[in-house]
């Protein structure tokens, strides 16, 4: 993995809620949707699980598909499963809204899912377009 081309790093003026709020917005303009909606607050879901956190912390780990694409990627070929979960991660860290999201290169997807050669230039795709919604929410 290449840290700085993979991971992708920035930072909103809005609040947490503010932000997943409008990434949510946004994604549904471009058919995507948030899977966990209701339970990509990790403060509330560890508390819920008997998990002990600060009253600061403050994480949503938002899940996000496009259902209209996953559908026929994964009938097509069930390995592909393993990067379908696509997670940005937006906290709170000193005062500021970070956001984090995870891709992978093409030649990872080829490692990852061998002998499919149409995936990785479908997924890169994808993860271009997370990308660029991030950038248009925050």
């Amino acid at each position: 993995m290449n840290r700085d081309v993979d991971l992708y790093r920035t930072e909103s003026e809005k609040s947490v809620e503010q932000f997943v709020s409008d990434f949510h917005d946004v994604g549904k303009k471009y058919d995507f949707v948030i899977n966990n909606f209701e339970n990509m607050d990790m403060k509330q879901t560890f508390r819920e699980h008997g998990g002990i956190v600060p009253d600061e912390f403050d994480l949503h780990m938002v899940q996000v598909c496009k259902p209209t694409k996953a559908d026929a990627s994964l009938t097509a070929n069930p390995e592909r499963a393993i990067l379908m979960p696509k997670f940005v991660m937006v906290f709170t860290k000193d005062d500021e809204t970070h956001i984090r999201y995870l891709s992978y290169s093409i030649n990872e997807i080829l490692e990852l899912v061998p002998d499919d050669p149409k995936f990785p230039e479908s997924v890169s795709q994808t993860f271009e377009k997370i990308r660029s919604m991030i950038d248009e929410a925050k």
